[in-house]
């Protein structure tokens, strides 16, 4: 019968693709301990704009809310940080694409009949996603079965996360099929004209051959050209559009870093050599280190060889009980104490059943299907056939259980324990964090001398006091330096290192040589240029995990076009080099009268005639020449012979002569015309989807509160 634990199997990779997920970790209480209420609360608490629509930051976390409970039911249920950062990014796809979508399909009435959504899930074809999860693994077959029983039993789940995760995953179908619906229109209204048809014909059909000279920009010194300041003003304001800037801050700062003291070491040292009486004199070696020391208790026994160098020889010719040490290994102290010694097996092969609990599935029923089982196997059914047809391990399922060799501490140390305390031949059950595995071992290694060690350790830390002291030091240097002159003079004058972080955008996540500096980023953003950057309570000494830092805000570009003094160099160059690409277009048509051929210009000027050859109207570069669209575009239009006028460039003006014009096969329009309405149709899902995103002018703020 198909349950909700045997999707997940099958369903974690096809999850992971339709949804975005997150786990939120944000205090509204920072927004809602403003005092602020009405409209000036909502536009706090909005995460989002969207095709003119406000998102609320509680609608969203309700989403993610929603989202995860599905997530949890395909099997994860702990994610990281790095996993968190990625589901919320793919949660706000996922609702950015709902709100830009959904007002499309209500402008031209598409929807999704209940009939059609049967089909979709239940019909002679199901949906994609359907079929992957009623798949038989075993067959590559969809199991029509499977999935009959599974809706069949959707009202005997009484915890209701059957129907939860179909719910989901009917809605996930009916947006799939509304999106293909809306394309589908899109592409049978799109229409390539005759005119169309001819022009690409032409354009990609001939190609040309031609000669060239060209005076380059960077030829002319610049100091023999002078631009006024009204001459740069005039050049900035005709080309605004080319100084488009995202948001970005620039900030300096220091670290002050978060290191253990002197006394901290002192203290870490003599608190070990104060416990190693009680580590040896304790009864209950595990206990004892699980209670004391800064990593847990190691249960597994080790070969000679296998452990520290430092230890490794006390061990193996000391006694039970015996403890070494105290001694230094990275950046902490130890002592390690010989808790067992023994005769065990080098190595194991095993094969198991693994029973998994699950929604559908008790823990008291796992239990009974496990017993089952192995009185199975001890009546002499073959193991290897109930694993095929029973083990939720699908890998070693596929062997018939067999795990192969493996040494000691491969496993988790239930499992671990059975197959290297046992002896060969021993059919056993034990139970994991994994669940029940039913275990039979194949074969052990010889026996060596083997030592369970237990390591008490005492990493060294910087303390209260001393994060007090490197804190109060910040505290000073930011009181100190409140200007950013004087923070300036007395890092020179104390010879500290001054760090930079550039073109900070503020949804970034990441600065360089810190530790999750988010705290850090958001505050620059709210902030003014020139100052020392102050957190949500004022505070100008911004701690992230082991260091402080203080900070100012050098430069700040807001988004639109950038400001005549943020782009002045750049429009400096590219006015020079306008002056001079008028310059030498003056003096080539001065040298260009009463000539007849390109040969004669070039002597004229001293230059030298090159080649190019094979170039169509969507030709990339010229050679000798690079990137030149404006040259290409002139020459793939001029006659055989023809010399151009002076072209401006992107590298300096150039005169072209055309020396051959080949025009390629004849090529039908009836054939051109499907080419073209081909290559609009491939290219509709994305540029579609696109076009309506830079329509629905979406605002995120999710950087105010992640």
């Amino acid at each position: 019968m198909a349950t909700l634990q045997s999707i997940r199997d099958r369903a974690g990779i096809l999850i992971a693709i339709i949804i975005g997920l997150a786990i939120i970790a944000f205090v509204l209480g920072d927004f809602l301990g403003q005092g602020s209420s009405g409209i000036g609360m909502k536009k706090k608490l909005e995460i989002a704009e969207i095709a003119g629509e406000s998102v609320s930051y509680l609608d969203f976390d309700k989403r993610i809310n929603d989202l995860t409970e599905i997530y949890k039911l395909s099997g994860q249920t702990t994610i990281d940080e790095a996993t968190i950062t990625s589901i919320r990014q793919q949660t706000w796809d996922q609702m950015v694409r709902e709100f830009v979508m959904m007002k499309e399909y209500k402008k031209l009435g598409l929807s999704v009949s209940s009939d059609e959504l049967f089909d979709l899930v239940q019909g002679e074809n199901p949906h994609a996603y359907i079929r992957q999860i009623f798949t038989d693994p075993q067959t590559g077959i969809f199991d029509r079965g499977a999935l009959i029983r599974f809706l069949k039993n959707l009202e005997n789940d009484e915890t209701g996360n059957q129907r939860k995760y179909w719910m989901f995953m009917e809605n996930q179908i009916n947006d799939e099929k509304l999106f293909t619906k809306y394309l589908s229109l899109v592409r049978k209204g799109l229409y390539v004209t005759t005119l169309q048809t001819e022009a690409e014909i032409a354009e990609n059909n001939k190609r040309v051959d031609f000669s060239y000279i060209v005076q380059r920009y960077s030829d002319v010194n610049d100091s023999t050209v002078s631009v006024s300041n009204e001459e740069l003003h005039k050049y900035y304001n005709e080309h605004k559009d080319n100084y488009k800037q995202s948001a970005s801050r620039n900030i300096e700062y220091i670290v002050f870093d978060v290191n253990p003291s002197p006394k901290d070491v002192s203290d870490s040292e003599e608190w070990i050599n104060d416990i190693k009486s009680d580590l040896e004199e304790t009864n209950d070696v595990a206990q004892f280190v699980n209670a004391n020391s800064d990593i847990p208790y190691d249960y597994k026994n080790y070969k000679d060889g296998e452990l520290p160098e430092v230890i490794n020889d006390f061990m193996f010719s000391s006694e039970e009980g015996a403890v070494y040490g105290p001694y230094f290994e990275n950046e902490t102290y130890k002592l390690a104490r010989l808790t067992t010694k023994n005769m065990l097996p080098d190595s194991v092969r095993a094969r198991h059943i693994l029973i998994l609990p699950g929604p559908e599935r008790s823990a008291k029923r796992s239990k009974q299907v496990a017993d089952s089982l192995k009185n199975l196997i001890d009546t002499g059914v073959d193991f290897a056939l109930l694993a095929t047809f029973n083990s939720d391990d699908q890998g070693s399922a596929q062997l018939g259980g067999d795990l192969g060799w493996f040494t000691e501490g491969s496993m988790v140390k239930p499992f671990n324990d059975a197959c290297f305390y046992g002896k060969k031949g021993d059919i056993t059950i034990v139970e994991s964090q994994f669940g029940l595995h039913i275990i039979e071992i194949l074969d052990q290694g010889p026996k060596v001398n083997k030592v369970q060690v237990g390591i008490l350790a005492r990493d060294i830390q910087p303390s209260s006091n001393t994060y007090q002291n490197i804190y109060s030091e910040a505290s000073r240097f930011a009181g100190t330096n409140n200007t950013y002159d004087k923070f300036i003079s007395a890092i020179e004058e104390g010879g500290l290192n001054k760090r930079v972080a550039n073109d900070i955008k503020e949804g970034d996540r990441q600065i360089p040589g810190l530790e999750s500096p988010r705290i850090l980023i958001r505050a620059v953003y709210e902030n003014k240029e020139g100052s020392i950057v102050l957190d949500q309570n004022n505070q100008a000494v911004l701690e992230l995990e082991d260091k402080f830092v203080v900070a100012y805000l050098t430069d700040v570009k807001e988004e639109g076009i950038a400001s005549f003094e943020q782009v002045k160099e750049d429009v400096k160059l590219n006015a020079i080099k306008k002056k001079k690409a008028e310059s030498l277009i003056k003096t080539l048509n001065e040298e260009m009268a009463g000539v007849n051929t390109l040969n004669d210009l070039a002597g004229n000027i001293n230059a030298n005639v090159q080649e190019a050859t094979d170039i169509n109207f969507n030709s990339f570069s010229i050679p000798g020449a690079g990137i030149e669209p404006n040259v290409i575009g002139t020459a793939v239009n001029l006659s055989e012979n023809m010399i151009s006028k002076p072209i401006e460039g992107l590298n300096g003006v150039y005169v072209v002569q055309v020396t051959v014009v080949t025009e390629g096969e004849d090529i039908s329009s009836e054939t051109e015309k499907n080419n073209l309405i081909s290559i609009y149709q491939n290219r509709v899902n994305f540029e579609t989807y696109n076009a309506l995103l830079e329509n629905a002018n979406v605002k995120d703020k999710r950087a105010r509160f992640y």
